[in-house]
């Protein structure tokens, strides 16, 4: 990015400042190459070979909201009349304005947790990375927070929890990743100031307006419910990206000075390898860019190897092209359309992101089979997958999970080769697959397709060196023939002789090639079942 391109990037995103009124009072960052602005952070370019080597990881999205095992945002919507949430919350719990939130908390005991065992069959099943909640909107931090005094430690399990996970990572030579989304607390409670309109409550407020001196002889007794739900303030309407302009509030100074704080600390105590924030491009966009700027340089700047690259993967969501030059680009439950000049990430879920049980009874889980050929799809464009599995309340995969899990892994164990390590090849597929394209839920494809693959659809990898090509046929033949048709002689794409072409995970194959395409012929007792991989020289 030159300096122009630079300095314009660095002036849109401030024009977006206009809405803080308050000028930010925030500690002193790790010294180093990079500096808190756009220009200095796109020094960084592509994210470091670990992580585009990594491929695949786990992510353990859980927090308290698992514990009513109803889905996901339900301490949102729990306080919300009449909606889902509230309805189940009323009946298993009681009214809001009686147990609330954090009373949900009290009663999250993760009595299950066994960090060790859970990394290490994410390890034996695939997984080089593996990601866990640090935070969700409800706002309660998962380890021992300095500044929250609402966290796993002090309330709820009574553990710290980040910290059991870091250490399992790292005993079994995993990357470890957190994810952050507590910056949207300020707005993502607003729904529980206005109380219920009809009904015993009617009128009566919700437990979010109660104050320390409220929990006199409360379990909660000592702590302020107003660090946990941020709801001292006029509520404003529903934007994510806090623009003023239509109708959103804006947090204040404290606020915000309290969640670089708690960032900060969790950087610097747990020292992961990977951030994800759960924002549009950096927490705070739209009111400012300076917490997330500032705390991008200072994980840079704490993680320079020896020729002074940094090996830290920060994610943003809904990036420019610019600003993936700072950060590592993300899709929610969706993936890019074409292959993308910098490693970027898919985050999607085989569930719903909080545990629904509802999901378990009715046995709608993603298949491995779809994610098998959705992480094919995402790695053959640059991308890797970062995969969130719901544990229970009690910190337990249920068992329709851990066969998916296993199933997956087992297809890696084979294939592998042609996922892990690997780098885009000139185009990223063929077949039919490749003339549509679903929406994503939120940006790019869906993360999914609605449309059934074919034995004509393939997807490329290629070795670093590339000296090798991989084409991954994302549905077994019937007839046991799979054509290449990218690779028929003359190809613009491989232009060179072919001299051998092997099953991953096999022998030898049999192949011709004419103006239609490579013709390969699979053994006669082949009995792969999801994708199968071919290794091309």
């Amino acid at each position: 990015m030159n300096t122009k391109t630079a300095t314009l990037l660095t002036l849109l995103c401030c024009s977006f400042a206009t809405t803080q009124a308050e000028e930010l009072d925030l500690p002193e960052i790790a010294d180093g190459p990079f500096e808190p602005t756009w220009e200095s952070l796109s020094q960084y370019q592509d994210a470091p070979e670990w992580y585009q080597d990594a491929k695949f990881g786990i992510w353990a999205h859980w927090g308290p909201q698992c514990e009513p095992e109803h889905g996901d945002w339900y301490a949102r919507g729990m306080y919300e009349e009449d909606g889902g949430h509230y309805k189940y919350h009323v009946e298993k719990y009681g009214h809001p304005y009686v147990f609330g939130f954090k009373d949900v908390i009290n009663e999250w005991k993760a009595e299950r947790f066994d960090p060790d065992a859970l990394v290490k069959f994410y390890k034996d099943n695939g997984a080089k990375i593996f990601m866990a909640l640090a935070n969700h909107h409800d706002n309660l931090d998962l380890y021992d927070s300095k500044y929250q005094p609402w966290n796993s430690v002090a309330v709820g399990p009574k553990k710290d929890l980040i910290g059991g996970w870091s250490k399992a990572a790292r005993k079994h030579g995993l990357r470890f990743a957190v994810s952050v989304h507590a910056s949207h607390t300020w707005m993502w409670y607003e729904p529980a100031q206005t109380p219920d309109k009809s009904g015993p409550y009617a009128g009566v407020p919700y437990d979010v307006t109660l104050t320390k001196a409220d929990g006199k002889g409360k379990w909660w007794e000592g702590l302020d419910p107003q660090d946990l739900y941020a709801q001292d303030h006029t509520p404003g309407s529903y934007q994510w990206e806090w623009d003023a302009s239509q109708g959103s509030s804006v947090p204040d100074a404290a606020y915000m000075e309290k969640f670089f704080k708690r960032t900060k600390q969790l950087w610097d105590d747990y020292q992961p390898d990977q951030i994800y924030f759960d924002d549009t491009v950096l927490p705070f966009h739209g009111a400012t860019d300076e917490i997330g700027l500032k705390l991008a340089a200072h994980f840079y700047n704490t993680r320079l190897d020896e020729n002074g690259r940094t090996q830290t993967v920060m994610n943003g969501k809904k990036l420019s092209e610019d600003q993936r030059t700072a950060l590592v680009y993300d899709i929610e439950r969706g993936k890019a359309h074409d292959i993308l000049p910098q490693t970027w990430q898919t985050d999607t879920c085989i569930g719903s992101w909080h545990y629904d049980r509802g999901i378990y009874e009715r046995n709608d889980y993603k298949s491995a089979a779809s994610v098998v050929r959705m992480l094919t799809d995402i790695v053959s464009k640059n991308g890797i997958l970062m995969l969130s599995v719901p544990l229970r309340g009690d910190g337990q995969p249920d068992e329709l999970e851990i066969e998916i899990v296993k199933e997956i892994g087992a297809w890696l164990k084979v294939n592998g080769e042609a996922i892990y390590a690997t780098r885009p090849w000139k185009i990223y597929g063929e077949g039919p697959s490749t003339q549509f394209s679903e929406k994503g839920h939120f940006d790019g494809q869906k993360d999914v397709s609605d449309k059934p693959f074919t034995a004509e659809d393939i997807r490329f990898t290629r070795s670093k060196d590339g000296k090798t090509l991989y084409a991954i046929v994302l549905e077994i033949p019937e007839d046991g023939k799979v054509t290449v048709k990218s690779l028929a002689s003359g190809s613009e794409q491989y232009p060179g002789k072919i001299r051998s072409v092997r099953l991953v995970g096999g022998g030898k194959l049999k192949f011709t090639r004419d103006a239609d395409g490579l013709h390969v012929s699979l053994p006669d007792n082949y009995g792969g079942k999801i994708a199968l991989a071919l290794k091309i020289r």
